[in-house]
């Protein structure tokens, strides 16, 4: 993205990402890490329910429809949901890498309104890791994946331990997470926080 700040820029020792071999493969769906995620979760009524999928090397793809309840100005998309559309997908590249990260910076460009009733499609790719700092683009287009573009976002992702979330979230949902008896369910709430 031409003007993205300083901050988004990799250091010169930054490295190619590298998939993890355990990342799920590419095309496979990667569902919701946590049921109450406003983005990917469906038990959120009016989330947006993004669904993602891995794809090659360290991208992924996503798609997400305006519902009515995702509007700002009349029958558009408001500024705010799509950018959490693009966070949530840029977000869900750090399950390719199995790193726990955090949104540190997201830059946002609007370049053409999201009508109600569109499906967005947005691709995503880590570009550069540096230490704990994850890197990462995202682009969302409508009328089809290869459809103008009507979002795009650079982001730096920050690697946290466990602890973040520990430390930070309310209590009730950290505890209801944590005895939750499916163990894969139990630690994917604690996987990314896009």
């Amino acid at each position: 993205m031409s003007g993205t700040s300083p901050a988004l820029q990799p250091p010169a020792d930054a490295v190619k990402p590298v998939r993890h071999p355990e990342a799920p493969a590419p095309g496979e769906l990667l569902g919701a890490h946590y049921e109450h995620c406003f983005g990917c979760g469906g038990g959120q009524a009016h989330g947006l329910h993004l669904a993602a999928r891995a794809g090659e090397g360290v991208s992924i793809t996503a798609e997400f429809t305006v519902q009515p309840a995702h509007q700002g100005a009349p029958g558009l998309a408001h500024g705010g949901v799509l950018a959490t559309a693009l966070d949530e997908t840029l977000g869900s590249l750090n399950w390719l890498l199995r790193t726990i990260a955090v949104t540190g910076r997201l830059e946002t460009d609007f370049v053409r309104p999201v009508p109600v009733g569109t499906t967005l499609h947005l691709q995503a790719e880590v570009t550069a890791v540096a230490g704990r700092k994850i890197y990462s683009t995202a682009t969302g287009r409508i009328g089809g994946p290869d459809g103008p573009v009507a979002v795009r976002a650079d982001a730096l992702f920050v690697e946290v331990k466990v602890d973040h979330f520990i430390d930070h979230g309310r209590k009730e949902e950290i505890q209801a997470a944590m005895s939750d008896p499916d163990q894969i369910r139990r630690a994917r709430a604690f996987e990314v926080n896009p």
